[in-house]
């Protein structure tokens, strides 16, 4: 199994754990990543809020590199998953828009590129082959599998689980070995748009999520997307700072709590970059 890789800019930064913890999951159970060459930035950020032709036209750069390949996208960011489905789907739709997105970018992009999320493909593999992987299964672990705004919806750009209650994610922590909690704030917004326009409202959401795993009995938290986990991470001592809490709830990736069970060491999948440690947490388990 073979894929146009696209990592985007957080997996090369700030998100530096999710590229480590995608590659060694990957390689693990055979799925071959391909990186798009001289990708370009897809416009998750301010682009698409500022100029509509500019944000298809970043993402859409990238879908004709990776037809270059003639491969398939696997996308392991929830927000750049959304941003190239969401170009593919308005020049599909649009023949003006993509004769204009053509001339802009020099690229003859056709829709003959799929584009899958990581977490779409790791969920559709055979469940014998991704349980044959566990070694050391993460039994005893309560998890909160959060979603956020951007992985499954709308549905008429993702569509591979349900908008409101998805359970991809919680199917993958099951076959780890760990119990996946019930929750009602899966996807509910957490707020990472706002942290530097308006944080306040960027730490009442973060807190509100934080707060309802924790009363669902979460040991931890693990989601798909660089700028949730950032958000939902790094902001805790500022929640707590503003709402006199004292939330230390470790929020992790899922290709972080796959490499776990599969028996991957920790720095290998960048647990000790987080800044709320989930490795007591783990170790706890035995």
């Amino acid at each position: 199994m073979r894929y146009s890789y696209y990592s985007g800019c957080s997996l090369h930064a700030t998100a530096r754990e999710f590229d480590l913890s995608t590659r060694a999951v990957c390689r693990r159970l055979g799925i071959e990543l391909a990186e798009i060459p001289d990708w370009n930035c897809c416009g998750a950020t301010a682009a698409h809020s500022t100029s509509h032709l500019l944000g298809v036209a970043l993402a859409a750069r990238n879908l004709a590199l990776a037809g270059e390949q003639g491969l398939d996208v696997l996308v392991p960011c929830a927000a750049c998953y959304q941003r190239l489905a969401v170009a593919r789907k308005e020049m599909d739709q649009n023949s003006e828009l993509w004769k204009r997105v053509v001339r802009i970018t020099g690229r003859d992009y056709t829709d003959r590129v799929g584009i899958k999320s990581l977490l779409e493909v790791l969920a559709g593999l055979d469940s014998e082959q991704l349980a044959a992987q566990v070694v050391r299964p993460l039994e005893g672990l309560k998890v909160a599998c959060y979603y956020g705004c951007l992985l499954v919806r709308p549905p008429a750009v993702t569509g591979f689980d349900d908008p409101e209650h998805p359970r991809t994610m919680d199917r993958l922590v099951r076959l780890a070995g760990a119990e996946s909690v019930d929750w009602d704030y899966k996807t509910e917004c957490c707020g990472a748009a706002q942290g530097v326009s308006n944080e306040p409202v960027a730490l009442k959401l973060a807190r509100d999520i934080l707060e309802v795993a924790s009363r669902a009995g979460a040991d931890c938290l693990v989601c798909a997307c660089p700028l949730c986990q950032s958000n939902l991470d790094a902001r805790q001592g500022h929640v707590n700072r503003a709402y006199g809490t004292s939330l230390k709830l470790p929020v992790m990736y899922f290709t972080q709590l796959l490499g776990l069970a599969f028996g991957f060491d920790e720095r290998e999948l960048g647990l000790d970059t987080l800044f709320v440690d989930p490795r007591p947490v783990i170790r706890a388990l035995g």
